[in-house]
């Protein structure tokens, strides 16, 4: 089966489905998920194309949108000419991204919303912006942006790619759609070798596993100024930070949470705050610009692209997305700042980075809530313990696993899928020359 009928099935489905997405889209306005002045180009409107050579480079949301930091760089520095258009899904992606680009790359790159998956949307996006490759990060694949790009003899790659095994198994009902999707690829970089094993159970035919390009990334910032008022209101007191957690994680932690420690909770969507901060008893909330006084046991983080801060004033840090069977989140940039590392059961989506720190006793795994309260506390009241397992965990991290060296691998790989500088007219471009973003 070639998946020729569900590639078919999905175009006729899209096109039917096409007037009822603006409604769909204002709802997302309403729920604050998209920006209203900025839903044309969920249409494909808005091209802003710069001149010279352009790569594509798309992520769903934010953990994938910072992923591809490492890579932009290395792409800009081995060809100063370049262009770049970054995509995502989720306004708060877009947020971040404008808020971690360093300004000289910044200047140098476009973002936009991608849009839904409508065949006429994604020809208007690709025959406007044209751009000269396309990267896609993780798993974000739309089957019509796909066939669209490759028509066109757009070169693409799938780097960083990952494959839960549910997802896995709905592929695998259709596997000649799956391998047609795949196919598209001149290269699919997988984050792990259990990653690279469910690619090619769905029929992709060539999958490297050369690492996690999330563990090429540099330290999450912080503000140096409030850190250390945070440091001078927050003195002597030890603190647990749960970061990036979700629904059905913040009432467990409050539950458990160890006596005599402030809990800062960290909402992986900001937009929960009011929820959480009524789970807490109306804790103070980071975004109302409350920060918590001697007796308050819990503060509300629910601002965005603050974790780095959270960790540097944190003695121990729970991974969200753990203790639900939601896969988890990235548990080495709480290690990378210091900050001993606890997570739960289920940590699907960074199981090789999980494995890597436990095995060199750089974390912790609990089963649930009730064994996190007694962990927390042991972390906290035990600093021979707690420097331990930051040593373990910077250890582990140094390993010669060729993630710093991952960046400038990918960026060797697609930079010959481009046409010479000369054929894009930029052959007098200035190392440098940057156009203002649109």
């Amino acid at each position: 089966m070639t998946g020729a009928l569900p590639a078919m099935a999905w175009r006729i489905a899209t096109r039917v489905a096409s007037p009822l997405l603006p409604l769909f889209l204002a709802r997302r306005v309403r729920r604050g998920k998209e920006i209203a002045a900025r839903l044309p180009e969920r249409q494909g409107h808005g091209a802003d194309r710069p001149p010279g050579r352009l790569v594509w480079l798309h992520a769903a949301s934010v953990g994938e949108s910072q992923s591809l930091l490492p890579l932009l760089t290395a792409l800009a520095r081995r060809a100063p000419d370049l262009h770049f258009l970054v995509t995502t899904g989720t306004v708060t992606s877009a947020a971040l991204l404008a808020e971690r680009l360093p300004p000289a790359l910044a200047a140098r790159t476009r973002h936009r919303f991608v849009p839904l998956d409508v065949p006429a949307w994604v020809a208007r996006f690709l025959d406007t912006w044209r751009p000269d490759a396309g990267i896609f990060v993780e798993s974000e694949l739309w089957p019509n942006l796909i066939a669209a790009a490759t028509a066109r003899n757009i070169p693409l790659g799938l780097v960083n790619a990952r494959l839960s095994k549910k997802a896995t198994a709905t592929w695998a009902r259709l596997p000649g759609f799956a391998a047609r999707v795949l196919g598209a690829f001149r290269l699919v970089a997988a984050q792990t070798h259990a990653d690279a094993d469910r690619l090619r159970q769905i029929g992709a035919a060539e999958v490297q596993s050369w690492g996690n390009l999330k563990a090429a990334a540099a330290p999450l910032p912080a503000d140096p100024a409030e850190l250390a008022r945070l440091r001078t209101i927050l003195a002597g007191r030890p603190v647990f930070v749960a970061a990036s957690t979700h629904p059905g994680e913040e009432a467990a932690i409050l539950a458990a949470r160890p006596a005599g420690v402030l809990t800062i909770l960290v909402p992986r969507h900001p937009d929960r705050g009011a929820e959480v901060a009524a789970l807490a008893g109306a804790a103070p909330r980071r975004s109302l610009g409350a920060t918590p006084g001697p007796a308050d046991p819990v503060w509300v983080a629910d601002t965005l692209g603050e974790l780095g801060l959270w960790f540097r004033l944190a003695g121990a840090a729970f991974i969200g997305g753990s203790l639900v069977p939601l896969g988890g989140h990235n548990p080495l940039e709480a290690a990378r700042l210091g900050c001993p590392v606890i997570f739960g059961p289920h940590m699907g989506n960074f199981s090789e980075a999980a494995a890597l720190l436990l095995q060199a006793g750089g974390a912790i795994q609990v089963p649930d809530a009730a064994a996190l309260a007694a962990e927390v506390a042991a972390v906290l009241t035990n600093a021979r313990k707690a420097g331990d397992m930051v040593a373990a965990a910077m250890a582990a991290m140094g390993r010669p696993d060729g993630s710093e060296a991952l960046p400038d691998r990918l960026a060797a790989v697609i930079l010959p899928w481009l046409p010479p500088a000369e054929a894009a007219g930029v052959a007098d471009a200035e190392p440098g020359a940057s156009v203002a973003p649109g």
